[in-house]
C-alpha cells in the first residue's frame, strides 16, 4: 500500500466577512426603534495564514494553541471540508475523520436509518455499512431505540449512535478533534478502547486537544498554533514549553 501523506504549502483559508456582518430585518427595525449607530463591519477571519504542514507514516501529530487560533479549521481544511484560498494541499490516504459528528442525522428518520445516512456521508459504500451494522448497533447499546426516530433519543443515545458509526469505518490518516465527553462510564470506558485502537491502526493522526497530558501521551510531535499559523512544530515537551511562552506573552 503506498505512503500516506499530508503536504499543505502556503495555505490561506479564511471566513467570510459577510456571515458575521448579515443582519435580519428584525434586527434592522429594533436598532431602528432604539436609534442605535451601525455598528462597524467586521473583516474576513484568516483562520489559515501562510500555513505550511508536511506529515508522513508514522507521524502522531498533536495540535494546540488558544481559541480561536485555527485548530478546528486545520482538520476540516484537511479533510477536504473548506475549500482554500491560496496555496497547495495534498493528501494522499483515505481519511477518517472525528469531527461534528453527529453530522447527517435526520432527526424524523430511526437510528437504524440515520447510520445509513452517516455512513453514506462518510464516503462508505451501501454495502460496507450494512456489513457493519450490526457492530455499530451493539456498540451503542440503546436496545430497542435503534428503531425509533432520532429525535426521541437522549444527548447520550444520540453521541453514542453517532460515535459508533463515525468509528467503524476504515481509514488511514484519523483527523481526530478532542475525545468523545459523552455518555456514562461504560461508554466512557469503551469509546476511549475504541480510539486507542484508531490511533494504533491510523499511519498518521493529527489530534487537536486541550489536554495536554492525553496528547504527551499519545504523539510524538506536536505543533502550536497561533492566529492561523504554526509557531512551533516538534517535540511534544518542546511544545508545551513554546505553548506556555505564547502564554506567558498573551498571544
Amino acid at each position: 500500500m503506498a505512503e500516506c501523506e499530508i503536504l499543505m504549502e502556503h495555505v490561506d483559508m479564511s471566513y467570510p466577512s459577510n456571515v458575521y456582518n448579515a443582519r435580519s430585518i428584525k434586527q434592522d427595525f429594533f436598532s431602528w426603534l432604539k436609534r442605535e449607530k451601525t455598528t462597524a463591519l467586521l473583516k474576513d477571519v484568516h483562520a489559515l495564514n501562510d500555513f505550511n504542514l508536511l506529515a508522513t507514516d508514522g507521524d502522531r501529530i498533536g495540535v494546540i494553541g488558544h481559541n480561536g487560533a485555527g485548530k478546528s479549521t486545520l482538520l476540516k481544511t484537511i479533510a477536504g471540508v473548506y475549500p482554500i484560498e491560496k496555496g497547495n494541499i495534498k493528501v494522499v490516504g483515505k481519511i477518517r475523520a472525528l469531527f461534528d459528528i453527529s453530522l447527517g442525522f435526520d432527526l424524523e428518520s430511526t437510528g437504524r436509518e440515520n447510520i445509513l445516512y452517516r455512513g453514506l456521508l462518510l464516503g462508505a459504500t451501501p454495502e460496507e455499512i450494512a456489513e457493519k451494522q450490526d457492530e455499530i448497533i451493539r456498540f451503542t447499546d440503546i436496545g430497542e431505540f435503534i428503531d425509533y426516530p432520532i429525535k426521541a433519543y437522549s444527548t447520550g443515545m444520540a453521541v453514542r449512535l453517532a460515535f459508533a458509526v463515525s468509528t467503524c469505518l476504515s481509514g488511514e490518516i484519523l483527523l481526530l478533534d478532542e475525545i468523545v465527553g459523552a455518555g456514562d462510564a461504560s461508554f466512557q470506558k469503551r469509546a476511549k478502547k475504541r480510539i486507542m485502537e484508531l490511533m494504533d491502526e491510523a499511519k498518521i493522526m493529527v489530534f487537536v486537544t486541550h489536554d495536554l497530558d492525553m496528547m504527551r501521551e499519545v504523539c510524538n510531535r506536536c505543533i502550536v498554533m497561533n492566529n492561523g499559523r504554526v509557531v512551533f512544530d516538534g517535540k511534544p515537551d518542546d511544545a508545551l514549553y513554546a505553548y506556555s511562552q505564547h502564554t506567558d506573552r498573551g498571544n
